[in-house]
């Protein structure tokens, strides 16, 4: 009995020291950790699994600045609409976000100072007729001396007076919406109409009806979409490197993921308060995109590009937040012997990554540049 259990307990032993004794297989079947921390990879392995060898390889990487800003549109495509003479608000249909055409009709107003206005143009209209037929006559008499100068001069004051009291009177019907025309044959309203300077959404309503607005008082506004660009704020240390005509990526972080293109129009020629300038960016494809003016903008600026030693982001593999790299240590027969090296991985471009040359990394150093995630991404 003692000798069976003495048996049983040393084929045991042997089964622990020939298993610590083999190599160690990582989790991932395409490779085996064996000593030294190198990882092998068979020939067979290595082509089943698509992985490839590279080199460092010479990339363009731009430079670029760091700008916030916000989506913005020129001054002629936004209006603030305002009232002439002040009155009452009398119909208000549009709210906000309605669309609106150039010349609809946007308010109306209600005042009796507009009839006012009126009853003084009818009254200056019909006197200059005969303020006219005066005139004519005095300068009639005038050419045959059979009147005074001084008659003639204050028949001409008169006429010229009313003439200019009638086109006064007329500028300011027109700029009320109210045809001289209309009131010149009896047609007389205490009601004057606000139309769209612009096309575009209505974006802010300040009124309801019955609302007193004077002159200063902004009624509502108007802003076209149809042409929006990126007005940027760029901090003084950073002005003289903007120039037109650089591209600008940006992104609107609380709408979207996606990243647009733009391009540096125009930089501002004055120092906001804050210290910063004001650089006007076109959108490319603008019209593809349903951007709101006043959304927050995140862009980067690109000034300039550098040429750097790179690697494709494929290559590299992030393991408990550090990045890695799989060097070829040795290729034996049909074997392939990896190591991981820790790396700096700074600049990032679309496709790749900036690597800093060391002594163990360098232009002769072949990677393993297709692949590595199965062998470290464990």
């Amino acid at each position: 009995m003692n000798q069976s259990i003495s048996k049983i307990i040393f084929l045991g032993l042997i089964t622990v020291l020939a298993a610590c004794g083999d190599t160690k297989q990582s989790s991932d079947s395409n490779s085996t950790v064996v000593g030294d921390g190198l990882i092998k990879v068979t020939e067979t392995q290595f082509k089943s699994n698509g992985m490839q060898l590279g080199t460092l390889e010479e990339k363009q990487f731009p430079e670029t600045i760091s700008v916030n800003g916000s989506i913005d549109v020129p001054p002629e495509n936004r209006a603030v609409v305002s009232a002439t003479m002040g009155g009452y608000i009398k119909t208000t249909p549009l709210l906000q976000g309605d669309v609106v055409k150039k010349g609809q009709i946007l308010v109306t107003i209600e005042n009796p100072e507009f009839v006012a206005l009126q009853q003084e143009y009818m009254e200056v209209h019909q006197q200059l007729s005969y303020l006219k037929a005066d005139y004519n006559r005095h300068q009639t008499m005038q050419d045959e001396n059979i009147t005074s100068e001084k008659s003639f001069l204050k028949a001409e004051s008169m006429y010229k007076s009313a003439v200019a009291k009638h086109t006064g009177l007329s500028k300011q019907l027109q700029l009320l919406n109210i045809s001289p025309s209309h009131v010149e044959k009896g047609n007389m309203s205490a009601v004057a109409t606000i139309y769209a300077p612009i096309s575009g959404s209505i974006s802010k309503v300040n009124v309801t009806r019955g609302t007193y607005v004077s002159p200063a008082s902004p009624i509502l506004e108007i802003i076209d979409n149809e042409h929006i660009h990126l007005e940027l704020s760029v901090f003084e240390k950073d002005i003289m490197k903007i120039k037109k005509g650089q591209k600008i990526d940006f992104k609107i972080p609380e709408a979207s993921d996606s990243n647009f293109k733009a391009e540096v129009y125009l930089v501002g020629a004055a120092m906001e308060e804050n210290r910063t300038i004001k650089v006007h960016g076109h959108l490319m494809n603008e019209s593809e995109n349903n951007f709101l003016t006043g959304m927050f903008v995140e862009a980067e600026i690109i000034t300039s590009s550098i040429d750097k030693m790179a690697l494709p982001n494929e290559a590299i593999v992030t393991v408990e937040g550090t990045p890695h790299v799989l060097i070829l240590e040795k290729h034996d027969g049909n074997t392939y012997y990896f190591r991981s090296h820790k790396i700096k991985q700074s600049t990032t471009g679309t496709n790749y990554s900036v690597i800093e040359i060391t002594s163990k990394l360098n232009l002769e150093t072949q990677f393993l540049v297709k692949g590595a995630f199965g062998l470290l991404g464990i």
